[in-house]
């Protein structure tokens, strides 16, 4: 597996397949090897970790997200309006269910981000509800956090990604996206990808504010902006299992994305005051 640290250029990192993980940094312009371990054994860095699903009319796969998830501290469902069984199924599964009625994806994120906060965990990770990104790898994505060498880690779907599991329009809203945020604050991302884990104190810093498409745009930007120690990993990224995009589905989808991206970038540009100096 590889491990991307766009954050100082000359970063990098790589693990062998049978092999320990090996990050580079840049420190007083001198080079140096630090290894990954973890803090704890894999089992309890779950149970510190609270993973937040949104979800709209998702009953075709919220059941098979659930089913392939690790065992964590709390699994929070955030039905954003659904018509359909979602909720349903996904408090059979054993997840708490929430309803948060107001639109757009980055509400229910901030949902369920207020419920997680109520168990205090280290790490939150945020992961759609259509099977696209494999929810078994979780404890791969969380890692860097518990071994404390990074705060933000995301898993990046360029290089894995199955064949017409991202559209053209994804595609293009990707590229769109990491190219501008790398113009307005150098640091160059691979992926936008909704498949990421965030320490919990780094994540309530951030003071996220975007209601909908915006909300990834702007997480990214500011953790660039609050000096987050930044980590993406290479992960599988498959066809959506049941149901439609909200986004790629439907030509407006696309282009309300697209105008969000643009605003988002703008309005982000700048480091927030309350931001590391």
């Amino acid at each position: 597996m590889r491990i991307l640290l766009p954050h100082a250029p000359q970063n990098t990192a790589r693990a062998t397949p049978s092999g320990p993980l090996l990050q580079h940094h840049s420190v007083d312009a001198v080079n140096r090897c630090v290894m990954l371990t973890p803090t704890m054994d894999i089992s309890a860095q779950r149970l510190d970790t609270t993973v937040i699903i949104p979800a709209l009319n998702e009953e075709g796969s919220i059941g098979a997200v659930l089913a392939a998830l690790p065992l964590v501290k709390q699994v929070v469902v955030v039905d954003n309006g659904s018509t359909d069984r979602t909720s349903e199924i996904a408090a059979a599964a054993g997840a708490t269910v929430i309803s948060q009625p107001i639109p757009g994806y980055g509400s229910a994120v901030q949902a369920g981000i207020r419920e997680a906060t109520k168990n205090s965990p280290t790490a939150v990770v945020i992961l759609d509800a259509d099977l696209s990104d494999d929810p078994s790898r979780l404890p791969e994505l969380i890692q860097p956090i518990f071994a404390d060498e990074a705060d933000f880690v995301l898993a990046s779907r360029t290089e894995l990604a199955e064949p017409g599991s991202l559209s053209i329009p994804q595609r293009f809203g990707n590229r769109l996206a990491t190219t501008l945020i790398h113009l307005t604050t150098g640091h160059l991302y691979t992926d936008m990808g909704p498949f990421r884990a965030i320490r919990l104190t780094s994540l309530l810093a951030l003071d996220m504010s975007d209601p909908n498409w915006g909300w990834n745009v702007e997480m990214q930007m500011k953790a660039v902006h609050h000096q987050l120690r930044i980590v993406e990993i290479p992960m599988p990224y498959a066809r959506r299992h049941a149901g439609k995009s909200k986004i790629s589905g439907t030509v407006s989808g696309v282009a309300r994305a697209g105008v969000k991206i643009l605003w988002a970038v703008a309005a982000h540009a700048r480091p927030p005051p309350s931001s590391k100096s």
